[in-house]
C-alpha cells in the first residue's frame, strides 16, 4: 500500500474558516449587545428626565402648599390675636423648624464627608494584602 497524501491545507482551511466565522460573530454579538445598551441607558435617561422634572414640579406645587398653610394659620390665629402677632407667631415657627432641619442637615452633610468610598477603599486594600501574602507562601 502506498501511503496517503497528507491533506492537512484542506483539513486546515475549514478550521480556519470556523474561527474566522466565530472571531466574526463574538464580533458582531459585541456590537449588539452595545446598541442594545445605548439604547436601554436612552430609555432610563429619558426616563430619568421625566421623572426629575415632576418630582421638580411637586417640589414647586408642595412649597406653594406650604405657603398656603403658613397664611391659613395666620388667618386662624388672626380669630385669637391681632394680625401682626399671628404673623410674627407662625413665622417664628417657621424659623425654628428650618434652623432644626438646616442643623441636622449639616450634620448629615458633615458625616457623609469626604466623598469618597471608604469602606471599599478599605476592603481592596485588604483583599490585594491577602493575595500579596498568599503569593509569598
Amino acid at each position: 500500500m502506498a501511503p496517503r497524501p497528507r491533506q492537512s491545507s484542506e483539513a486546515e482551511e475549514p478550521v480556519g474558516q470556523l474561527v474566522k466565522q466565530a472571531s466574526e460573530q463574538v464580533s458582531q454579538l459585541m456590537r449588539q449587545e452595545l446598541r442594545l445598551a445605548r439604547a436601554e441607558m436612552q430609555q432610563k435617561g429619558k426616563r430619568f428626565g421625566i421623572g426629575g422634572g415632576l418630582l421638580g414640579g411637586a417640589g414647586v406645587v408642595g412649597f406653594l402648599a406650604l405657603q398656603a398653610l403658613a397664611a391659613t394659620a395666620i388667618v386662624a390665629l388672626n380669630l385669637m390675636w391681632p394680625l401682626w402677632v399671628s404673623a410674627s407667631t407662625v413665622t417664628a415657627v417657621l424659623a425654628a423648624l428650618a434652623a432644626v432641619l438646616a442643623a441636622v442637615g449639616r450634620k448629615q452633610v458633615g458625616q457623609a464627608a469626604p466623598p469618597v468610598p471608604e469602606q471599599a477603599i478599605d476592603g481592596v486594600k485588604a483583599d490585594v494584602a491577602e493575595i500579596k501574602e498568599k503569593a509569598h507562601r
